[in-house]
């Protein structure tokens, strides 16, 4: 059975960082019934394209049921609430004050369903001086100091490729909603969970603190391709784009391993790079030794042959390298579902392998198909009941 199976979750997310907490639920075998706006839906589902089915939404909604209820519409609001009692867990996302506008915050609806999960995922939180501000990822990011360690030490800092700011937060959250799940099969109590965008951000910097930023005395500084030749970015052949691989070279057997596999078995006794300090002190020098060899081969024979040799290695795969990734495929990762408006589109799965739980991958929904069968199986409205509120606009 899934992991989560009957778990029933009321997603009132949009973008990403909401919907990737309920879709990280939803691939656990948690039913999730997304609340979109009639007629125009979660924002995301015209991102990048202004379609109602751009590739950013089908990514970050699939497993999902999507209900079309206004909730400006006091008759909205009140399907929304006859529908607490049936669920767990309530997940939002919106902009600061939305959720008290619309009076859905945890007091409300811990009086109609007192188990209920109520999590709310803010930029900024919901106290202190920058509460009010708006946040997206890369706001977030800002502001939580990962664009601060990334990039080149003697260039302006530079925005990861990730959107860390928006989907790490999201998983922590999704984390923390089975923590409380958990807590209320011995408790019998629901919980508010807050988590704020940027001190979820900081989650991800501790590393780069603990190696460079002295308790806190100092910033960490920005590494670039990598700190010293033997934790750096290789450029391979025949030179695009991404035509790089990094290397790693922890150890002293590592070491070795690395100049028998380049077939430079005299490197080992180069007094410039004799111990660990040496190679540090020497990096440049290295850097062009090793630098010769990767131009000679591409990525994933670089790869491949220091992977052989027990030598930490990754090809530089690009977003289309994923996708034709052999070992990726080979694994299963790589999927093909089917979008009812789409067809057959390729998407990326979910990476824990639980032995005992597993849920097929299912296309992100169409905005407001589940309305009628999500309002029929929870609140028992009729045909007649239906018709007379899609009318009315407050349904979709």
């Amino acid at each position: 059975m899934p992991a989560l199976d009957g778990v029933r979750i009321l997603d009132m997310t949009q973008y990403e960082a909401g919907t990737s907490c309920t879709q990280a639920l939803a691939w656990l075998g948690a039913d999730v019934v997304k609340i979109e706006r009639p007629g125009a839906g979660d924002p995301g589902r015209g991102i990048f394209t202004g379609q109602d089915h751009s590739a950013y939404f089908v990514n970050w909604n699939s497993n999902k049921r999507s209900l079309a209820l206004d909730l400006q519409d006091p008759r909205g609001r009140e399907l929304l609430l006859r529908l607490v009692p049936h669920y767990d867990v309530f997940v939002e996302n919106y902009g600061p004050g939305v959720i008290e506008r619309l009076d859905l915050d945890y007091d409300v609806m811990k009086a109609i369903n007192p188990a209920i999960i109520h999590a709310r995922i803010k930029g900024f939180g919901l106290s202190g001086p920058y509460s009010g501000y708006k946040c997206f990822d890369t706001v977030a990011q800002a502001a939580g100091g990962s664009i601060a360690v990334t990039g080149e030490p003697d260039r302006p800092p530079v925005r990861p490729g990730i959107t860390v700011g928006d989907s790490g937060t999201g998983v922590q959250m999704a984390l923390a909603i089975c923590a409380a799940y958990i807590q209320r099969l011995r408790t019998g109590e629901g919980q508010s969970i807050e988590i704020a965008m940027q001190e979820a951000m900081t989650y991800w910097l501790r590393t780069a603190i603990s190696s460079g930023a002295d308790w806190g005395r100092t910033a960490a500084p920005r590494t670039g391709g990598g700190a010293t030749a033997t934790s750096s970015v290789y450029p391979c052949a025949p030179g695009g784009p991404n035509d790089y691989a990094v290397v790693l070279i922890v150890t002293p057997r590592m070491w070795d391993a690395f100049c028998d596999a380049i077939g430079r078995p005299e490197l080992r006794d180069d007094p410039r790079f004799a111990t660990a300090a040496d190679r540090r002190d020497n990096t440049d020098a290295l850097f062009g030794e090793v630098a010769a060899w990767t131009r000679q081969h591409d990525k994933r024979e670089v790869m491949r042959i220091l992977g052989e040799a027990g030598v930490p290695c990754g090809a530089v795969l690009d977003t289309q390298d994923i996708y034709d990734d052999p070992h990726l495929n080979e694994r299963g990762f790589v999927k093909t579902v089917e979008h009812e408006v789409l067809g057959e589109v390729q998407l990326l799965g979910w990476p824990p392998r639980m032995s005992e739980s597993e849920v097929p991958l299912v296309a992100s929904p169409l905005l407001g198909q589940h309305t009628h069968e999500v309002l029929t199986a929870d609140l028992g409205l009729g045909d007649d009941e239906l018709g007379e509120l899609a009318e009315a606009g407050v349904i979709g």
